[in-house]
């Protein structure tokens, strides 16, 4: 049960809590800095967010959905064998009883193998228990029983060589699927790193010494340790995740691999123990597989708990991926119903650009455009046609807006500029017409490319909110990731099967073969001297015991 709920952690609770790291509200004492990313509006390029935000419907307003509801539709061991009806949820631990029960045909084999192949060997060394076969037939029954020994024997070695190929491509397949998932994650932990980044940048920026507000520094301040507390557990959860899951994997490949190459020497071996008449050491191998075979029958059921959880949660994903919005088990994991914190980090990003053109376009009517006297502390011999102003990219309800002819954008801001910049002496002033001077041309330039990066850095952070790039993972997920590993899962149970069945009814045949009569065998080979001397000697202890006892060829004990 620990693997499967691993690998289902590395579906969903790595990839989902990893990338989304949904909902932290920035305006309480008890903001969980794992939640706090998804939202439910799609802002595409920040465009009218915050209004038409505020009204989104929350939870509440969320039709439920099960997921995967026909197929988690099981008995449910925990609830008196009652049909489970809550859909896919790995939070529910009758969600996990009910998948337990997928599995509970291969437990319940091992069990009755065990006790019943126990028994049987108990009677048979212990109790004296024999099976007779006796008659002209023996012969052909001998040569039946060898060929019944080779079909199974080559059974169980294709059960070998399919379990050594199956568990080697769902190897490679899930550790596949994690480095996806890993993948996904470091995106996420990336764009947090980004917009911390430029958001502490921010702080920074200054031209001719005038600062973003106090109150903005500080609310600068508050996201960043939630963006940052957030990006580092997201980052320490998945490298300790991904750790766990790449030693169950490792686990349960070094035990494939051992029970393939155990029962394949094990029949083998047996096979040619069994033809040569080795009747004392092929009990050994008769006891062996015994245990072996019960552990067979107990990995298939496992595979099978572990096959169905899978189908299950790929199920999950691709219902969830054509209803994002519903309120399903997912949303406990994946809450993409806060528009309040959405809002709350798509207003600081777009407050603290608002706030960089404040500081720009202040240095640019106040110091660049002034014309000050020679007394003035920021006079440098500035002249010329006025310079343009920096547009606001909002307006005042942050809401997107034109350039007005007169204003330059972020994108050529740094170019038109640089023509109103003037040459200047080792004093500083400047020696031809121009309205900056290089240094303060350099802080406006800084600022700029400050607002681009938030610009661009941000909206990354934001789409996150919409649920898109989580529908997208998924929906790569079960279209690409989920069929070759309940693909290969089914060539392991194959394997398994076919070595269980194969073996189980070679350890009979063993039995059987390995204490066949061959005194005849050995007879027929002997030279024609030695035959009659052994002829001889055989009537003699017949007449010599008073025994009525039949020929070698007429009843063996097995």
């Amino acid at each position: 049960m620990k693997t499967v709920s691993l690998f289902v952690l590395l579906l969903v609770v790595v990839l989902v809590s990893l990338s989304s790291i949904s909902a932290f509200s920035p305006d309480g004492p008890t903001r969980d800095p794992l939640k706090f990313i998804l939202g439910e509006q799609n802002f595409g390029r920040w465009k009218n967010g915050i209004d038409e935000a505020a009204g989104a419907p929350g939870p509440s307003g969320f039709e439920p959905l099960l997921l995967a509801a026909k197929r988690t539709n099981r008995p449910d061991i925990l609830n008196g064998f009652k049909h489970y009806r809550g859909g896919w949820d790995i939070t529910d631990r009758h969600y996990w009883a009910s998948v337990g029960f997928t599995g509970s045909a291969g437990f319940i084999l091992a069990a009755v193998w065990f006790v019943s192949f126990g028994l049987a060997l108990v009677a048979h060394y212990c109790c004296g228990w024999r099976i007779n076969v006796e008659g002209k037939g023996s012969v052909h029954s001998t040569r039946i029983c060898l060929i019944l020994l080779i079909v199974f024997t080559c059974a169980a070695a294709i059960g070998c060589i399919l379990l050594s190929v199956g568990q080697d491509k769902f190897h490679g397949e899930a550790l596949h699927t994690l480095k996806y998932v890993v993948n996904q994650s470091d995106y996420t932990v990336q764009t947090l790193r980004n917009v911390t980044e430029y958001l502490s940048l921010a702080k920074t920026i200054n031209v001719a010494q005038v600062f973003l507000p106090s109150d903005v520094m500080n609310d600068i301040d508050r996201l960043n340790r939630d963006l940052s507390t957030a990006a580092n557990t997201l980052n320490e959860k998945t490298i300790e995740n991904s750790a766990k899951i790449k030693h169950v994997f490792n686990t349960v490949r070094s035990t494939l691999i051992t029970v393939a190459a155990l029962m394949l020497l094990l029949s083998l071996i047996g096979l040619l123990l069994s033809i040569l008449g080795h009747k004392h050491a092929i009990h050994i191998f008769i006891i062996s597989g015994w245990l072996l075979v019960a552990m067979t029958f107990i990995l298939c059921g496992v595979f099978v708990i572990l096959n169905n959880a899978i189908a299950d949660t790929c199920m999950a994903m691709e219902e969830w991926v054509d209803h994002p919005h519903a309120e399903t088990a997912l949303t406990n994991i994946l809450p993409c119903v806060d528009p309040r914190t959405t809002n709350q980090t798509l207003y600081q990003s777009k407050q603290v650009i608002t706030d960089i053109v404040n500081v720009v376009n202040q240095f640019v009517y106040n110091i660049a455009n002034g014309n000050p006297s020679q007394n003035y502390p920021y006079y440098y011999n500035q002249s010329g046609p006025v310079m343009p102003p920096l547009c606001y990219p909002y307006d005042s309800q942050l809401q997107d807006r034109q350039c007005g002819s007169q204003e330059v954008s972020v994108a050529n801001a740094s170019e038109v500029w640089q023509n109103y910049t003037c040459k200047v002496s080792p004093s500083g002033l400047c020696t031809t017409v121009g309205r900056v001077t290089p240094y303060y041309y350099k802080e406006l330039v800084a600022a700029v490319q400050e607002m681009y990066a938030l610009e661009h850095y941000a909206p990354p952070l934001l789409s996150l909110q919409d649920c898109n790039f989580v529908r997208d993972a998924f929906n790569n997920i079960t279209l690409d990731y989920c069929p070759p590993l309940e693909h290969y899962l089914r060539i392991v149970n194959a394997g398994l099967g076919l070595i269980s069945v194969g073996v189980l009814l070679c350890l009979v045949l063993w039995m059987l073969y390995a204490n066949r009569p061959q005194r005849e065998e050995v007879f027929v080979k002997l030279p024609l001297p030695l035959k009659g001397i052994i002829r001889s000697h055989k009537y003699n202890t017949k007449d010599s015991s008073n025994n009525n006892a039949s020929s070698p060829n007429s009843s063996t004990q097995v």
